[in-house]
C-alpha cells in the first residue's frame, strides 16, 4: 500500500522534479508529469480532489490498455481520459516499486531529453 507521501518521495527524487504549490501534483522542465484525481463527488458542485487516486502519463493508447486490462483493482479511467495517453492509479493497490515505475516511467515522457539521459547514466 502507498500513500501521497510516496507519491511526494519519488517523484522529487527525480531530476528538477518539483512539486506545485497550488495542489498536489508534480512537474519536470513545466509539464506535469504525476497529479491527484479530481472526481465528481456530487453532480451539482465541483470535482475534489481524491487523495487515494494519482494520474500518470503512458507511453501510448495500449500501455494504457495493458495496465487497464493486468488489474483494474489497480488502474482505471474514466470518459474524461477516453483517447489520453493516462492512467489513474489507486494508491492503496500498488506498492513501492510499482508506483516507482509509473512515476519514473511518467516522467520520462514529460522530461527533456537531457533529463532523461542524467537519469539513465550510471
Amino acid at each position: 500500500m502507498t500513500t501521497q507521501d510516496d507519491v511526494r518521495r519519488i517523484a522529487l527524487s527525480l531530476p528538477e522534479g518539483t512539486e506545485s504549490e497550488s495542489e498536489f501534483g508534480f512537474r519536470v522542465a513545466g509539464k506535469q508529469f504525476v497529479s491527484l484525481w479530481r472526481e465528481r463527488v456530487d453532480p451539482k458542485k465541483p470535482k475534489v480532489p481524491n487523495a487515494e487516486v494519482v494520474v500518470v502519463h503512458v507511453a501510448d493508447l495500449g500501455e494504457k490498455e495493458a495496465l487497464l486490462a493486468s488489474d483494474p483493482a489497480k488502474f482505471f479511467t474514466t470518459a474524461h481520459y477516453d483517447g489520453y495517453k493516462a492512467v489513474l492509479v489507486r494508491l492503496p493497490k500498488v506498492d513501492v516499486q510499482e508506483l516507482t515505475e509509473l512515476i519514473t516511467d511518467s516522467w520520462r515522457l514529460q522530461a527533456p531529453p537531457r533529463l532523461v539521459e542524467e537519469l539513465e547514466r550510471p
